[in-house]
């Protein structure tokens, strides 16, 4: 299996933080967050990296080069116009070729462990993709997922309004006291993943979604099995939650 990174994006939200670094590269106990990924994807047995580039990609590949010093092979492509997540992974459709690959954002922090818990969830069905989620987080900021009985996904709503979440409430889709699924933003795919990115339209927020790739796999019959994230999962969006991560013991 191989693995590609989104790290194309500034992060304005890291304001001055990211007015020389792209957000992937400001530095969690003394190393890149990057970097933490990287060592997370090798514990797991995954050694070949492709990272998608785009703002201060000099950053990023002067640091990692052709990956030998960290005991990785890493490969880079460009997202020249930052267009949304759902055509990004296509960049790296060469240097996936015929493989699985596991595919994370940039700015994601998770215990190394995880890594190696999707490639066994991965491994226990024919499955063409897999995604992780986790409880406890405003769904209208990403993904909401929901599941069949066996924890394979049936649909993804992205961003979902207060109004579609009152709606799929009154649907019983939503129940009190059930958790409610929050996309974590790493995944796994079979290459099949391409067929249904390269239809995509975008979606009213003027963006290429993934999430309208992976309903769109759905809809072909695809199955993609569920994961819920085992313990520290970390969207590091802000200055307030790096400041956070610094203040933890490493």
């Amino acid at each position: 299996m191989k693995a590609v990174i989104l790290a194309a994006g500034k992060g304005t939200r890291m304001r001055e933080l990211t007015q020389e670094l792209p957000k992937p590269m400001l530095k969690v106990h003394g190393k890149p967050i990057i970097e933490h990924i990287i060592e997370g994807l090798k514990s797991a047995g995954i050694r070949e990296v492709c990272i998608i580039t785009g703002y201060r990609a000099d950053v990023v590949e002067g640091y990692f080069g052709d990956g030998s010093r960290f005991g990785v092979r890493v490969a880079y492509a460009r997202q020249l116009v930052q267009d949304g997540t759902g055509k990004a992974p296509e960049l790296a459709r060469a240097f996936v070729d015929d493989d699985s690959f596991l595919l994370t954002y940039g700015d994601i922090l998770v215990k190394p462990e995880t890594y190696a818990q999707m490639v066994a969830r991965f491994g226990e069905g024919k499955f063409s993709g897999l995604i992780t989620v986790t409880p406890g987080e405003d769904v209208r900021k990403g993904g909401l997922n929901f599941f069949d009985p066996e924890f394979c996904l049936e649909r993804v709503v992205e961003k979902p309004s207060d109004a579609q979440l009152a709606e799929l409430r009154e649907q019983g889709l939503l129940k009190p006291g059930e958790p409610v699924w929050y996309n974590a933003g790493i995944y796994i795919f079979r290459p099949a993943l391409f067929e249904s990115t390269a239809t995509l339209a975008k979606s009213p927020r003027g963006e290429y979604e993934l999430t309208d790739a992976i309903n769109a796999m759905l809809a072909k019959g695809h199955r993609i099995a569920g994961l819920k994230i085992q313990g520290r999962w970390v969207d590091v969006r802000d200055p307030e939650v790096l400041e956070g991560l610094e203040k933890e013991q490493g």
